[in-house]
């Protein structure tokens, strides 16, 4: 059981720390050399504990990250990588993720991070609507860019991680014979910075891009929601690939000075596995979607001594009650639930000074104001669902991505008169508190996964024996929600579990693998509006029915 220490939290006023809350970003700032490294200046601090399956560790001090990113920086100067050009990363948790991150910070050019997950696929359709010129992965991922090389032409420079493959440049080779110092890069705060991709619900996924001011504003991240301080050991669940990881993986903590704790697990989870983590290192901060709490929380948690937990945090999808309840029963400490977006950094949490109502988002992070509006784009009374917005006017907050890249369309169609609008519903009480309703745009988020139907319906729908299909968010008691398939088969085809199965296994490999529909159902017709749209909440509202009763 973790036993509460005492300290002193970083918002102590909630309603004071609002009203006194000023970020503001240098006209010429680039996070990695202004951020970053002036924590080196003390050469012994700790930035990373990495630690493998196997149980091999490794502690990476802020000076050997700094001195290895602008080798990488260095290396990409010297491969002909330019300011602005789109570097394709997709890596799992190592060390040289966070190098090459930083990396290309330091060159000016702009970072795109990406699941392990993606198919050759998906990894043509993001390769050639950025134009990406670089890939950074591993070996086990190196065989993907292999198998679409003839259709990602942009390409050029291949760079891979953990051992040698033709036609590719060996990651270490490359970095250390860098120089190992390099003048800091003028860097307007206004140019292009990250880039990722966001789910959608009638395309594919869209490019949310940051510029250089984002890395700075995930301040109110770290400061306020993960409360995070210079003496803390980080752990963030996350995967690279997601947007949570800059969230909570890499600027929220080292805005802070904190450390943190790495584990490159691979597999299946495991709550035992991970509560055997929490007890044996000097972990104080803990960060997890939903889905991985619900799993811990299945365990014995008074078995293990969780002595260094102090604060912990959970985002992705709504946090139910009873799993904050069970959490601090057993540990004493109360899980604060936060909200933002690829597009974001923390909009909505759960701050140390306020109490939680479990179930709730909490309030409006310090440097935001939002609320919940009608589509006239007019604020709505507590109790009344809408949609979350942002205000934008008259300044536009820091922290928010700069537009969809290369679609001005979507970038449009997101913002309301004076607001952003996020695509996601909630109610507001009579405290200010916000209670998340679900996705506006049929978004499915099922175990911190964010799942475009369309992208699944399109892959159904390649396989022969599928006429039509719809996918919907069906309510999960483990992962949050599951990805339902409702399916009109072919001419010639017959409903069996064999076919199911075939079919499950035909969108893992076309999409990816955890977007797969974990149940199907066959279908004689699918409800239609009287232009021929599938009425999607019609078929999440059967199975909300069916599920709860």
């Amino acid at each position: 059981m973790a036993q509460a220490q005492a300290n002193e939290h970083n918002m102590l006023d909630y309603e004071q720390e609002r009203k006194n809350f000023n970020l503001t970003v240098p006209e010429d700032f680039n996070w990695a050399y202004d951020v970053f490294d002036p924590w080196a200046a003390d050469p012994q601090k700790l930035a990373m504990l990495w630690l493998d399956k196997p149980g091999h560790e490794r502690n990476v001090t802020f000076e050997e990250f700094r001195r290895r990113s602008n080798q990488m920086a260095n290396a990409l100067q010297q491969l002909g990588v330019k300011r602005g050009d789109p570097v394709f990363i997709m890596l799992p948790r190592l060390v040289e993720w966070w190098e090459s991150v930083l990396g290309i910070m330091k060159a000016g050019a702009v970072s795109m991070p990406g699941t392990v997950l993606l198919t050759p696929k998906d990894i043509i359709y993001r390769t050639n609507l950025v134009k990406a010129r670089v890939v950074i992965t591993d070996i086990a991922n190196a065989p993907k860019f292999d198998e679409v090389q003839e259709q990602c032409p942009s390409l050029q420079i291949r760079i891979v991680v953990g051992g040698d493959r033709p036609g590719w440049i060996n990651f270490e080779a490359l970095v250390s014979k860098a120089g190992a110092e390099r003048p800091r890069l003028a860097t307007p705060k206004t140019a292009p910075c990250m880039i990722y991709f966001t789910s959608g619900t009638v395309g594919y996924p869209k490019m949310a891009l940051h510029t250089h001011s984002y890395p700075l504003a995930h301040t109110i991240t770290g400061k306020y929601w993960l409360d995070l301080r210079p003496t803390d050991l980080h752990w963030n669940m996350s995967e690279t690939g997601w947007a949570k990881a800059a969230w909570s993986n890499l600027y929220g903590p080292w805005n802070m000075g904190a450390a943190l704790f790495t584990y490159d697990g691979r597999g299946k989870f495991s709550a035992t596995e991970t509560l055997d983590l929490l007890q044996k290192y000097p972990i104080t901060t803990f960060c997890a979607p939903p889905t991985i709490y619900r799993m811990l929380i299945l365990e014995d948690l008074h078995a293990y001594t969780l002595s260094h937990l102090r604060h912990c945090t959970g985002a992705g999808e709504p946090l139910n009650p009873e799993v904050i309840k069970t959490w601090h029963e057993a540990t004493g400490i109360t899980i604060a639930d936060g909200y933002g977006q690829s597009e974001t950094v923390l909009l909505v949490g759960n701050f140390p000074p306020l109490p939680v109502k479990p179930g709730s988002m909490g309030k409006p992070a310090p440097g935001f104001e939002i609320a919940v509006i009608d589509e006239n784009g007019t604020v709505l009374p507590p109790g009344k669902e809408g949609d979350i917005a942002v205000k934008v006017v008259p300044q536009r907050p820091l922290g928010l991505f700069q537009e969809y890249w290369g679609n001005p369309e979507a970038t449009k169609a997101s913002f309301r008169g004076d607001w952003y609008i996020t695509g996601d519903r909630a109610i507001m009480d009579a405290d200010g508190y916000f209670w998340f309703v679900g996705r506006a745009d049929d978004v499915i988020i099922s175990a911190s996964y964010r799942i475009g139907p369309f992208e699944v319906e399109s892959a159904l729908v390649e396989h022969p024996a599928v006429a039509e299909a719809a996918v919907v968010a069906s309510p999960d008691q483990l992962r949050g929600e599951i990805v339902k398939a409702f399916v009109i088969l072919a001419p010639g085809h017959q409903p069996s579990p064999d076919l199911v199965a075939a079919l499950q296994e035909h969108v893992k490999t076309t999409t990816a693998p955890y977007k797969y529909p974990r149940e199907v159902e066959f279908v004689p017709e699918l409800p239609k509006t009287i232009s021929g749209k599938i009425r999607r909440v019609e078929l999440r509202e059967r199975e909300r029915k069916r599920k709860n009763g």
